[in-house]
């Protein structure tokens, strides 16, 4: 006679990994028809907002550009204003024809100064000179002669206008 076995199944124990609490997560996940419905919503409301929100941003920084450009005016403005204000002033007027036209009240002297700047100096360095060159021009003879040339003249010097 065959033997029978028994209905007990046999129980091996096995020692699994434990679960990390993300995949725990994930699996407890469960996705019905609704859900992927409103998540196919909102990826069709991001679709279709966003060139309409790129728009708008950039319309606000256009807008703040502007301001930008509109306060600066504001404050030309103003400037050109309290200039305006100082040319109500008879002694700033006075002021800037001395200035700028060489203008000067009757019985003033005016000496205007030509290159009274220094040169600036030269980037370049110049080069050494070996020995020491000796001038071609007497300046003492020169100086002298000048000197003598504008004493002894017999030709009357010009007259300036306020002798004549």
């Amino acid at each position: 006679m065959p033997r029978r076995t028994s209905p007990r199944t046999l129980q091996v124990p096995v020692d699994l990994p434990e679960e990390s609490t993300t995949s725990s997560w994930l699996r407890s996940i469960r996705l019905s028809g609704f859900s992927v419905l409103m998540l196919g919503v909102v990826v069709l409301a991001i679709v279709v907002l966003a060139p309409g929100i790129r728009v708008l941003v950039d319309q606000r920084q256009q807008i703040a550009q502007l301001e930008a450009a509109v306060e600066a005016q504001r404050d030309t403005v103003g400037d050109l204003q309290e200039q305006r204000a100082r040319w109500d002033d008879p002694a700033y007027i006075t002021a800037q024809a001395r200035d700028r036209l060489l203008y000067v009240m009757p019985g003033e002297y005016a000496y205007l100064i030509l290159d009274d700047v220094a040169a600036p100096p030269s980037t370049e360095p110049v080069p050494a000179k070996a020995g020491l060159e000796e001038t071609r021009v007497d300046w003492t003879a020169s100086l002298l002669s000048s000197w003598f040339a504008a004493g002894l003249s017999e030709t009357p010097a010009p007259q300036s206008p306020d002798q004549r």
